[in-house]
């Protein structure tokens, strides 16, 4: 009899077993119920309203290409949107009907922010020098060109080397144009006049890649004014250049030849410091003594230049 009752509440037991485990994975299964979002209060959402809508009034219109532009093509408000910036670029248009219709004269890329400027001709170089200068390219090497640490918008002296030989009875060394700005060190390129690169944007690896083909490069692009142009040309020619890099805390650099006040006396001291280089002194050189003809009088005498010598005859 005991054993009956054994069994049977051990089958109890095992049915009530079944019955709990059955149960606990139903209720594992349901989803737990998610909380309803809370709204934010109606003052908090009216305040951002106010606050998006003020900073919104005073941000300004800029017209910005949608992608990349070749050139000589006529600008469709498909290439066009605008985008309200805090501080916008100065003379950037805010129109797009301004912009519809015109043709760039250059690649101009996608994100490029319109102004005037940007359907004027000119390249690069054109682009980044005063309507006074002009751009000249310089051979340089490791030595000449700072031992390849030059960068495009440094100010260099133009120093010049001259060796004695027949023709030049004493060796000298002179600056021939001080304050020279580098617009260009082979492939890369500074700013342009309007403030934007001269070069396009580039990857991490292809900057570095940029950066070694500088510290090789060949060509320095130098600004110069016009009326120093023939003077450094000739003396690209003539003896040993050097290209001196000048300090940036020289603040004065940036306006060095610009100014109509001071260009003038400034061409006039870098023409007159000039030694055993007469040639380029532009009549600046010192003259020799006349020699005294019959009854004293002095007969004028005649500036003969052989290579960089320059001596006085007498008829």
């Amino acid at each position: 009899m005991n054993s009956r009752v054994t069994i049977g509440l051990a089958g109890l037991l095992l049915l009530g077993a079944i019955f709990v485990g059955y149960w606990g994975l139903v209720l594992s299964r349901q989803p737990v119920p998610v909380a309803a979002p809370v709204a934010p209060p109606i003052a908090a959402v009216s305040v951002e309203k106010t606050v998006a809508a003020a900073e919104d009034q005073t941000r300004q219109p800029v017209v910005v290409l949608t992608h990349d532009v070749p050139p000589f093509t006529p600008l469709t408000a498909a290439d066009l949107s605008v985008e309200k910036l805090r501080n916008p670029p100065a003379g950037s248009l805010n129109n797009i009907d301004q912009a519809i219709g015109r043709t760039p004269w250059r690649h101009l890329s996608a994100g490029t922010w319109l102004s005037d400027d940007s359907f004027e001709a000119g390249g690069t170089l054109a682009r980044m020098i005063r309507s006074n200068e002009r751009a000249l390219a310089v051979a340089v090497d490791e030595v000449i060109g700072a031992a390849g640490q030059l960068v495009p918008g440094d100010y260099v002296d133009v120093l010049l080397f001259l060796r004695q030989d027949t023709s030049n009875l004493q060796q000298s060394a002179q600056i021939v144009v001080p304050a020279m700005r580098v617009l260009g060190v082979g492939e890369q390129y500074g700013l342009t006049n309007d403030g934007q690169s001269a070069s396009p944007a580039l990857s991490a690896d292809d900057k570095l890649k940029q950066d070694q083909r500088r510290i090789a490069a060949r060509t320095v692009v130098l600004a110069v004014p016009e009326q120093l142009l023939s003077r450094l040309m000739l003396a690209t020619q003539v003896g040993t250049l050097r290209l001196a890099v000048r300090s940036s805390e020289e603040q004065r650099l940036a306006k060095y030849w610009a100014g109509e006040n001071q260009a003038t006396g400034k061409l006039d001291s870098a023409n007159s410091q000039l030694f055993q280089f007469t040639q380029l002194a532009l009549g600046a050189a010192p003259k020799s003594p006349a020699i005294g003809g019959h009854g004293g009088s002095t007969r004028p005498a005649i500036e003969v230049i052989r290579g960089n010598q320059l001596t006085q005859q007498t008829p």
